[in-house]
């Protein structure tokens, strides 16, 4: 079992610095009850969930990083990689990224589940459509729903995303965002944990998914790496 007690790194420069391994998405799913990990200043790495695919998660006083081993606990720490906000530092985010793709720095949002169903059908029609895509470059197992009505537009995706958990994410039109969340939570098990990436500066979306129970527990970014050696900080 992955040790689930974060602990503060040793010297920053330490070759043989030794974070804790830990399974990020259980540490989603005791967040969304209220239990987070320690305040410590520190970070953990969690293994990645998506090949190709590389993250840092941000929780109050901790971070976790998702990072492939072919970087160590000390290349980390030498970078800069903390959990008082150096998680997040844009210096961090390019040395692992490279030449690759960064996303946005996103809310980490988690609601739940209800079993209930819904209006949702599945809408292979809207799969090319840039949400649609979106999702599919970040996330695995996307499915793609929307409204039966003719010539509605308006999708939800519910896929494979942060930490192996449920990820939905809406493309609303003519005030549908209500239908479609409460139609994409009811086609998840009552009580399964699900993950809502939102962009701060979006407070409308940020403002609508508080509104409909979820609660922010952190901060993520992604990132595709393609780095040849890490940079040094001084």
């Amino acid at each position: 079992m992955p040790d689930h007690t974060p602990a503060a790194p040793p010297s920053p420069r330490s070759a043989r610095l030794r974070v804790p391994r830990v399974d990020l998405g259980q540490l989603l799913r005791d967040a969304v009850q209220g239990t987070f990990p320690a305040v410590d200043g520190g970070f953990s790495r969690s293994a990645p969930w998506r090949a190709g695919v590389e993250a840092a998660v941000a929780f109050t006083g901790h971070a976790v990083l998702v990072v492939g081993e072919d970087v160590t606990d000390g290349e980390l720490a030498a970078l800069g990689v903390h959990g008082l906000g150096g998680a997040h530092d844009p210096r961090v985010t390019l040395g692992l990224a490279g030449e690759g793709p960064v996303g946005v720095l996103d809310a980490l949002l988690l609601g739940r589940g209800t079993g209930r169903g819904g209006p949702l059908v599945p809408r292979d029609d809207l799969a090319g459509t840039d949400r649609a895509a979106h999702a599919g470059e970040w996330r695995d197992e996307v499915r793609v729903y929307g409204l039966a009505e003719q010539g509605s537009r308006s999708l939800v995706t519910l896929s494979r995303g942060i930490g192996g958990l449920p990820e939905v994410g809406l493309q609303a039109e003519h005030g549908d965002a209500a239908r479609l969340l409460e139609g994409a939570l009811g086609l998840l098990p009552a009580g399964e944990v699900v993950v809502a990436s939102v962009t701060p500066g979006n407070a409308r979306s940020l403002r609508f998914f508080l509104a409909h129970g979820f609660v922010p527990v952190g901060s993520e970014q992604l990132w595709k790496p393609r780095r040849r050696g890490l940079p040094v900080r001084s």
